[in-house]
């Protein structure tokens, strides 16, 4: 059977039988901890390191469901198999019951075993407990949809093995932050990651990028150079769009991947190749292999391991995180601090996303870009992203002077905050008093929040991107009230 990673803990009050079962595990090469109900209980509140537990005879008073809950509580996605019927087991709660993913015989068959110890695998996975928390884990991923938690469970176990891995998904959906993660955390991390855009260079210069040339390989080859594969030593090699890679140089590529060798163009000296392969392709490359666009063989030497994103339209709840990750690396870049209103956000949720998160990315920087420091409503956003009618319509009537209110810092006579705002950027003759300034504009954007969202002050909090107690702490502070 040979699962080193599946370690199992016997509990066990039978002597003779706990010797059988461990040396019986042991010989189908599963590793085992074996011991009496005395000394596991000995042992105190020291959790169990173990991926199953094996639970025989018990000859203490011992009631089943106190030891179930014991045992949940170290590890909430700790499956049981038990090695003798317990009087209680049948009243057990629906959660309990779960735990106990089967029964084993006092002289069990290996395909028994094989299968018992399947489920209680299957049990772990699908209660997602006692595992390492994914989304602490690559941080560079933002969201915590069930598809994406998914993505990040398969990374996560393939992270520090180096095995070549396909990454596909329409365009769009972050695969080199994908890739750039998977290296992050892999035993290459403090190698170079060196990316390499298959499609954006022409067929004829592909090779040369690839593997290097020596002074006089061609015309224009000036001097010697190195390839990404050179450049990539000891690290982490990323082929990016490799669908589009000429059949002939999926040739060479297949054969450098077979014998980790290659030499330079017009070079005869053979290099040895350290690098682990990540590729990625908005194509699918089953149907090209059926079309004689691209070689099985070389199909199957990078998809050891497969890892599929979703659309953005898939996990729609993501949004609002990707979007506050976005804006705030804007703010960082100097774009200063963007808002978006929760009706425009509320919006962007309906809307399918072609471009998945790259027109994301692509939005949120318009609009840092048109609105500096701004609140963004649906009526700022452009019209294809305006999926909801403008909740507030009276806020963009037209002043006396025939100005759209809040349109420029000149307009005076309209109803919005922002028709009769200074500007706040320009620095007086006389100087200012900062703290001051900046406290009596954190007071007037906290009464306009709480004015817009009819002075909830969850919804508030919300609005200004900041937690509902920090917000209660700041109306603390400037005397303001729920009206």
């Amino acid at each position: 059977m040979m699962l080193p990673g599946v370690q199992i803990q016997l509990i066990e009050d039978d002597a003779p039988r706990r010797e059988r079962l461990m040396q019986a595990l042991e010989f189908v090469g599963l590793q085992c901890q074996a011991t009496d109900f005395v000394s596991w209980l000995q042992r105190g509140d020291e959790p169990v390191p173990c991926s199953v537990i094996l639970l025989g005879e018990c000859r203490l008073p011992l009631s089943l469901g106190k030891l179930l809950t014991e045992l949940r509580r170290q590890d909430a996605a700790m499956p049981v198999i038990l090695l003798a019927d317990w009087s209680e087991q049948a009243s057990l709660a629906d959660e309990f019951q779960a735990m106990l993913v089967g029964t084993l015989t006092a002289t069990p068959s290996y395909s028994a075993l094989a299968d018992l110890l399947h489920a209680a695998l299957l049990y772990r996975q699908q209660t997602g407990a006692g595992h390492v928390d994914q989304v602490g884990l690559f941080p560079d991923l933002v969201g915590a949809s069930e598809s994406l938690l998914k993505v990040r469970r398969i990374m996560a176990q393939v992270a520090e093995r180096d095995v070549s891995v396909l990454i596909t998904g329409e365009s769009g959906t972050g695969k080199e932050v994908v890739a750039r993660s998977l290296h992050e955390h892999s035993l290459r991390s403090k190698g170079p990651f060196v990316p390499v855009n298959c499609g954006a260079i022409p067929a004829e210069l592909l090779e040369s990028e690839l593997f290097g040339h020596e002074k006089g390989a061609f015309t224009g080859a000036i001097s010697n150079r190195a390839g990404r594969f050179e450049l990539a030593q000891g690290g982490t090699l990323f082929l990016d769009e490799i669908g589009d890679m000429p059949l002939p140089m999926q040739v060479k590529l297949l054969r450098v991947l077979q014998e980790r060798q290659f030499e330079r163009v017009g070079g005869s000296k053979t290099l040895d190749v350290d690098v682990r392969i990540l590729a990625a392709t908005h194509k699918n490359l089953e149907q090209m292999i059926a079309e004689g666009l691209f070689r099985e063989d070389l199909y199957y030497r990078l998809n050891v391991f497969p890892i599929e994103l979703p659309a953005l339209r898939e996990r729609s709840e993501d949004i609002p995180p990707l979007i506050r990750a976005l804006v705030g690396r804007l703010n960082h870049q100097g774009f200063g601090q963007l808002m978006f209103h929760p009706v425009a956000i509320e919006s962007l949720l309906r809307y399918p996303w072609p471009g998945n998160i790259r027109e994301l990315a692509n939005l949120v920087e318009r609009m840092a870009i048109m609105h500096p420091d701004g609140i963004v409503g649906v009526s700022e956003l452009p019209e294809k992203f305006r999926l909801i009618e403008e909740p507030n319509p009276e806020r963009y009537r037209r002043a006396k002077s025939g100005a759209l209110v809040g349109a420029s810092p000149d307009s005076s006579n309209g109803s919005g905050t922002a028709a009769a705002a200074p500007d706040l950027a320009r620095l007086p003759d006389a100087g200012i008093d900062l703290k001051n300034h900046l406290e009596c504009i954190e007071q007037r954007l906290i009464e306009q929040a709480l004015d817009s969202c009819d002075n909830v002050v969850a919804r508030s909090a919300d609005l200004l991107q900041i937690r509902r107690t920090t917000l209660v702490e700041k109306m603390r502070k400037y005397g303001i009230s729920r009206k």
